[in-house]
């Protein structure tokens, strides 16, 4: 994580969070071009997220859910107006791209897969996305009509030569998706937490639900070989995940949906 500091505009900022703000140091932490995360070093560390409107409300849901299964952050306020705005108590220790845990690539591997598993072993009643995999595909079929495609984070394209060729894939072999498995939804590197070596939980949950298996297991593949820039340690983590519940297959469909966003 990367904390740049920052004086926040409060005349942009909810009053409902003044207060927390006053008199603690505020970094800017965020990684993406639709949210502003800001860190607020007091009482062991709070994030304060914002975004346009309505697009927080399942993150600060889903959020509080793993919280209540002992695998996520605290959610401390949620606020919809102009701009919705989430703020929640930090998870403890390090996400995974600590260079104490890529030093020792083999054994992160290994632990990565392992939290993944207990993840999926979580049976998820009462989950408030019950059917990823139905936005999931909902969501594969609206960009492909609008022609949002992006295979920028597969420079191998996955074999697709056209955006045609991915959704005939889809639409050959979107059925075969399942629903029974809680996903995190984004299984990368910095969205997993570990205190020493020890699992600590997942942050960045608002794209999880009850989906299928293969959709994390595709991101945790990933992860691995874009931030260690290798593929060395692809089977390592599916042998320590577990690999009579991998079907390699399904990482084509599963890829065919995510270049459509």
């Amino acid at each position: 994580m990367i904390l740049t500091p920052i004086v926040p505009d409060l005349s942009r900022i909810p009053e409902i969070f003044h207060p927390i703000l006053t008199g603690c140091p505020v970094f800017d932490s965020s990684c993406s071009k639709t949210a502003r995360v800001c860190y607020l070093d007091r009482d062991g560390g709070l994030f304060l997220k914002s975004a346009a409107p309505g697009t927080l409300k399942l993150e600060g849901e889903m959020d509080a859910f793993f919280h209540s299964l002992g695998l996520g952050p605290e959610v401390l306020a949620y606020h919809s107006a102009e701009s919705d705005w989430l703020l929640t108590r930090k998870v403890p220790g390090e996400d995974c791209l600590d260079k104490r845990y890529t030093d020792d690539p083999r054994r992160l591997a290994e632990i990565t897969a392992w939290m993944l598993r207990d993840l999926h072993s979580h049976s998820g009643a009462g989950c408030p996305q019950p059917d990823h995999t139905a936005a999931y595909l909902a969501r594969a079929r609206e960009n492909y009509r609008s022609g949002n495609y992006d295979t920028s984070l597969f420079p191998d394209n996955w074999g697709y030569a056209t955006p045609e060729e991915a959704w005939d894939v889809i639409e050959k072999n979107g059925h075969l998706l399942k629903s029974g498995t809680l996903l995190h939804g984004d299984y990368c590197l910095p969205n997993i937490m570990l205190n020493n070596w020890q699992p600590s939980g997942f942050i960045d949950v608002g794209g999880g639900g009850m989906g299928d298996r293969h959709v994390d297991l595709f991101w945790g593949i990933w992860s691995l070989n874009f931030n260690l820039k290798t593929d060395r340690f692809t089977d390592r983590f599916l042998d320590a995940y577990g690999r009579e519940d991998v079907e390699p297959e399904m990482f084509r469909l599963v890829a065919a949906c995510e270049v459509f966003g």
